[in-house]
C-alpha cells in the first residue's frame, strides 16, 4: 500500500487485513467453506471502501480548512457508496452466505478503520515543536 500517503488509514487498513484473516480461519473452522467465504467477503468489502477513501485523501494537495473539509467529505461518501454497492452485491449473488460471519467481520472491520483517529502521525508530530 505505498500509494497511500496517509499514515494511520495505512495503519488502519493493515489491522482490517489481520483481522479479516483472523476471521476467514475462525469461521472456516465453525462453518466451514461458506463461513470462511463469508467472513473474507466482509472483510473485504471494508478493506476496498477504505481503499476507496485513501485514494480520494492521497489525491489531496490544498492547505485550507475548507479544502480538507470537502474533501473528507467526498472520500467518505465514496466509501459508504462503495460499501452498499459491495453488500447489495454480496447479499444478492451469494445465496450461501453466513450471515452472521459476513456482517460481523464487515462491523469489525468498520470499527477498525474507525481507529485511524487514534493513530499518531509521527512524521507530522515531528515537524512540531
Amino acid at each position: 500500500m505505498p500509494w497511500i500517503r496517509n499514515k494511520p488509514v495505512r495503519i488502519v487498513m493493515r489491522w482490517q487485513m489481520i483481522v479479516t484473516v483472523a476471521m476467514v480461519l475462525t469461521l472456516g473452522l465453525l462453518w466451514g467453506f461458506h463461513g470462511a467465504a463469508s467472513a473474507l467477503l466482509g472483510g473485504v468489502i471494508s478493506i476496498i471502501s477504505a481503499a476507496a477513501f485513501a485514494a480520494v485523501i492521497s489525491h489531496y494537495q490544498g492547505a485550507t480548512a475548507g479544502g480538507v473539509l470537502i474533501t473528507a467529505l467526498k472520500a467518505e461518501a465514496i466509501k459508504i457508496i462503495t460499501m452498499i454497492i459491495l453488500l447489495w452485491l454480496v447479499l444478492t449473488l451469494y445465496e450461501d452466505v453466513v450471515a452472521v460471519g459476513f456482517i460481523g467481520t464487515f462491523a469489525v472491520t468498520v470499527l477498525i478503520f474507525g481507529m485511524a483517529l487514534f493513530v499518531t502521525d509521527e512524521t507530522s508530530a515531528a515537524g512540531i515543536k
